[in-house]
């Protein structure tokens, strides 16, 4: 039996690293647009050119779009050297020094116009280049189903419900098409749109796809998600391993392997406490790269640091986000300072010696859709102390509940009592060198390349071109 064609696909997505990152979505996107290029995917990459980025081998072609999006858009290609082939597209409003809010955080008044500006271009560059698969993410691009009058294949990917892109219901009249599945109560919804829409939905992990389907963590979709039935899957999520390598990480006092990580991993230890002016003590050293926001349960990590002590332990976080978690964390600095470290915004280079430094690495998420920091964590020999739900639950295998098997420590709800205890237990952990060896080796030896993934997402476009 012959194998089923592979499609080309027109992927659309508003972020993408290192163009335009705000959270997961760019590093998801970038990785797997990464990944499928090199599986031999024909891969037309469309993201808002917020910036005017230079590329190589640039061509502009302007191409027509409704008048309040500017009546024209100008899509240039050519290749960038991070992400190779891509095609930067510009409505009205389109550039912009950050993709959605303003220097106080407050959302561009003319998200809407912007984004259902692009969502019409790509709605125009699918009719132009007719691709197998039209692949969308998140409610930026939703609308995009509402622009296109053929019904093509088409994947939708929800890497968060919580921004779903509610607009006046004026927006209905101007979608051309399937204006009927995008109302919402008094609004237009272009992620419930498209997930009335598109042939297929893509959660980015099995147990969130799980979870999205109940009014708990469906954010008011649960019913239109669990309608679709065997049209959601979850897949899985993976990581940049050619850029998450500690055998090859440029920002590491010593770099290390599996083989080498007992031998290699305490110098990076030493290295992230002189940094950040912590003394290099006998107990666990926990980190944390995260924004800090509600979602990623930040307070709930502030009601720890007072245990910090009687664990022995050491806290050092990264991040930036809402100003009331920034002076919380500050105020835990100032007051056990012998205990914890925190740095306001994001450093790179600091991110990598966290991960290859801390010998416990903590997330307490209220809600994670996958998460990338738990398994960039594990390729590093970090052992992460995490809730136990979304992408945490298919990543992290509990060490108590499984000593042969387990990955992690999972707190089984998002609240300051759960946390603790599995601060408690992660600290066991690492004082039992053995158990914490055998965590720490088996989190190593999972594969979490974008390949597996990438290799679901292949098998799906193929199958929806065959149907």
């Amino acid at each position: 039996m012959a194998p089923l064609a592979e499609p080309s696909v027109l992927f659309a997505a508003a972020e993408l690293a290192p163009l335009a990152r705000v959270g997961g979505l760019a590093e998801a996107a970038s990785g797997l647009a990464r990944q499928l290029r090199a599986d031999g995917v024909e891969l037309d990459v469309v993201v808002p050119d917020y910036s005017d980025l230079p590329l190589a081998d640039e061509t502009v072609e302007e191409i027509p779009v409704p008048e309040w999006a500017g009546g024209v858009a100008r899509v240039r290609r050519g290749v960038h050297d991070a992400v190779g082939p891509i095609a930067l597209v510009a409505t009205a409003g389109t550039a912009k020094p950050h993709p959605y809010v303003d220097t106080n955080g407050v959302g561009w008044p003319d998200n809407d116009v912007r984004f259902f500006g692009f969502s019409a271009a790509v709605a125009e560059i699918a009719a132009r280049t007719s691709p197998g698969v039209v692949h969308l993410n998140d409610w930026h691009t939703a609308a995009t189903l509402g622009f296109i009058g053929d019904r093509r294949p088409s994947v939708l990917t929800i890497h968060t419900l919580g921004h779903q892109g509610w607009a006046s219901p004026q927006w209905l009249d101007r979608l051309p098409h399937h204006s009927h599945a995008y109302a919402w109560y008094d609004s237009c919804n272009p992620l419930a749109g498209a997930i009335r829409l598109a042939d297929r939905i893509i959660a980015v992990s099995p147990n969130y796809a799980r979870e999205i389907v109940t009014q708990e963590f469906g954010s008011g979709l649960h019913d239109e998600l669990a309608a679709r039935g065997d049209a959601l899957v979850g897949i899985r999520n993976g990581i940049d391993v050619t850029q998450w390598s500690p055998a090859t990480d440029p920002h590491l006092a010593k770099r290390y392997t599996a083989a080498t990580v007992a031998r290699n991993k305490p110098a990076n230890r030493r290295a992230l406490l002189d940094r950040v002016g912590l003394a290099d003590e006998h107990g666990p050293v926990f980190g944390a790269v995260t924004r800090l926001v509600d979602q990623k349960g930040i307070d709930l990590l502030l009601e720890t640091v007072w245990f910090l002590e009687r664990l022995g332990a050491k806290l050092v976080v990264l991040g930036s986000g809402d100003a009331g978690l920034v002076d919380g964390m500050r105020w835990a600095a100032t007051t056990f300072p012998d205990r914890v470290a925190f740095v306001d915004g994001y450093d790179a280079e600091l991110a990598h010696q966290i991960f290859g430094g801390a010998d416990l690495f903590v997330m307490p998420s209220r809600f994670e859709p996958c998460g990338l920091a738990q398994m960039q964590a594990m390729a590093y020999g970090t052992v992460p102390v995490v809730t136990d739900l979304g992408g945490l639950h298919d990543t992290v295998v509990d060490a108590d509940a499984d000593p042969d098997a387990g990955t992690g420590i999972l707190a089984p709800w998002p609240t300051g009592a759960a946390l603790t205890d599995a601060l408690h237990r992660g600290a066991a952990l690492w004082r039992d060198r053995t158990r914490r060896a055998r965590a720490r080796d088996n989190g190593m030896a999972i594969d979490w390349s974008w390949a597996g993934p990438a290799a679901q997402h292949r098998e799906l476009y193929r199958t929806l071109v065959t149907d």
